[in-house]
């Protein structure tokens, strides 16, 4: 056991100064720790030495079924033969990345994009860089000149769809952005529908790729739906948002931000459309904190007022292509009821017990 566990720490120690090599350069480095030649090598292959001298010039490669054999001679690994490496790190991503930027502004597309080739074959599991090398040499092609590049499409569609499946849902939905981008620029839209599947239903950039679509093929009806979808669903998105920060600036007793957000609030609700009701309901919760009776009461009156118009924007301009739930009279009732109830709550509102205006609106 102690030996296999020495053998394993040499191994990794020995490939440690391997993984950027290429596999030519390996063969070269093992073979002359074992004092071999290349005619020592090939013979023992059974293969010949000017093959050997190609391998080792990257000017070919060995037959897959040599690799055992080859490693077994050098006394090394296949990782290390290969260079296996399944991750690089971070920095090391980012800094091909930035060669690969810095290459694209002094040397012509063809030969940079070998070089990446060559980088992707030496680390054929790391699906951020394959990933990111996509993007940026497919990027390239929209914003220069580059000699025949439609021959690349299949290539950066394979890498797209190399990464598709990947674990991570960054990677995931990048790449199949990437391909909905790809198939829509070619017009292929039905191409482009497939992959937008692999984006979470709730993700809001699936539908507004699937609106993009709809325009794009004369489905004019559902594409104004679907964006209206997603205007509806921004603003109870931003909503929330304005409230979390209100929520904070009371925390922090910040009541000029205080007032400053619910200002906002009111106006999210007028530019959506959204109805007078939630336009002015904003405001109470404020006006109560700081015991504002005038404000409070004139607050309540409006809610109770504007009751009836709680679903007044299933009728706006701004969502006509979208089908809403009827608003039933009985839950108007109720809501009425449970708006005077919550008015009476002495805990909350015993500051205007004495004020006739509160007296008169909550004996409603």
């Amino acid at each position: 056991m102690f030996d296999m566990m020495e053998s394993a720490k040499a191994d990794a120690n020995q490939n440690k100064g391997d993984v950027h090599m290429s596999l030519g350069k390996v063969i070269r480095k093992y073979r002359k720790i074992r004092n071999l030649t290349q005619e020592e090598m090939a013979g023992r292959l059974g293969v010949t030495a000017p093959a050997v001298n190609k391998w080792e010039n990257e000017n070919s490669y060995p037959d897959i079924t040599l690799l055992a054999p080859i490693a077994r001679l050098l006394g090394i690994s296949l990782d290390t033969l290969l260079s296996f490496r399944e991750e690089l790190t971070a920095e090391e991503i980012t800094g091909m990345i930035r060669e690969a930027d810095q290459k694209l502004k002094n040397e012509p597309y063809e030969e940079v994009l070998q070089w990446a080739k060559k980088k992707l074959e030496e680390y054929p599991n790391c699906e951020e860089l394959i990933l990111n090398f996509a993007v940026i040499f497919d990027a390239q092609r929209l914003v220069r000149e580059i000699p025949k590049e439609a021959e690349y499409d299949d290539y950066f569609c394979s890498l797209y769809t190399r990464v598709l499946n990947s674990a991570d849902e960054t990677i995931r939905i990048r790449a199949a952005d990437a391909l909905v981008g790809f198939y829509m620029r070619k017009k292929q839209y039905d191409m482009a529908e497939k992959y937008l599947e692999y984006f979470s239903i709730q993700n809001p950039e699936r539908k507004r790729k699937q609106a993009q679509i709809y325009a794009e093929t004369d489905r004019i009806e559902e594409a104004y739906k679907a964006y209206e979808e997603l205007l509806f669903s921004d603003f109870q998105r931003a909503s929330m948002e304005l409230h979390g920060m209100y929520m904070l600036a009371i925390q922090d007793d910040d009541k000029k931000r205080a007032h400053m957000l619910v200002e906002k609030q009111r106006e999210l609700a007028k530019c959506f459309e959204m109805g007078k009701y939630y336009e002015v309901s904003s405001g109470l919760d404020l006006a109560v904190l700081e015991k504002d009776a005038d404000t409070v009461i004139d607050i309540m009156e409006q809610i109770l007022s504007c009751v009836e118009q709680i679903g007044s924007f299933r009728k706006a301009p701004l969502y006509e292509h979208m089908k809403f739930k009827e608003v039933e009279e009985d839950f108007i009732v109720e809501m009425k009821k449970n708006l005077l109830k919550s008015f009476r709550d002495e805990e909350s509102y015993g500051f205007l017990k004495d004020d006739e205006r509160w007296q008169r609106l909550v004996k409603q």
